[in-house]
């Protein structure tokens, strides 16, 4: 237990701007794209180090179905392939599973974090604000498989248990 409550106080220090505080003009769009494997691109070339991805990252908003990074004076749109964040990593820690994005950060996949599967799209969950993370299909099988043998397979509909929560992760058809 106490390594889970090591994590819950490492998410809280995680620095990310109050961007849904900031409302500030928009002056356009820069070509700043993140990719569906989760690597940023400006102007065509690889953003390589990591602490400028994670900076941007820190900014980063999203109105509508749009992306934005923003700033207390302004606000530039960029395009997101997929989702901002890919989930490639995934640990069961007492009865929560602590999830690792693509730039290293951590959150709980809970409540506040909560796990949607629909048919038409794929796996996602709510990473921060209304910023989603998609699921990579190696934590999914990860996730279905625990659940199989943990009994999550009731009438047809698989449910993944976490942090007092069930998530639904497939549904016969």
């Amino acid at each position: 237990m106490t390594e889970l409550s090591d994590i819950y106080r490492h998410i809280g220090t995680q620095s990310v701007a109050p961007v849904e505080l900031w409302n500030p003009d928009y002056c356009g769009d820069i070509d700043l794209k993140i990719e569906r494997n989760g690597q940023w691109y400006y102007q065509g070339s690889l953003i390589a180090r990591e602490r400028m991805v994670k900076l941007f990252a820190s900014v980063l908003k999203k109105e509508g179905g749009r992306y934005f990074l923003v700033t207390p004076v302004e606000k530039v749109g960029i395009r997101v392939a997929a989702t901002p964040f890919l989930v490639g990593a995934a640990r069961l820690i007492g009865d929560t599973w602590i999830v690792t994005n693509n730039l290293g950060d951590q959150a709980c996949l809970d409540s506040a974090h909560p796990l949607t599967v629909e048919l038409s799209c794929e796996p996602e969950m709510l990473w921060r604000a209304n910023l989603p993370a998609r699921i990579s299909t190696s934590v999914m099988y990860q996730w279905q498989v625990h659940a199989l043998d943990h009994q999550g397979l009731r009438n047809g509909v698989l449910w993944l248990a976490s942090a007092g929560e069930q998530f639904l992760l497939d549904r016969e058809e």
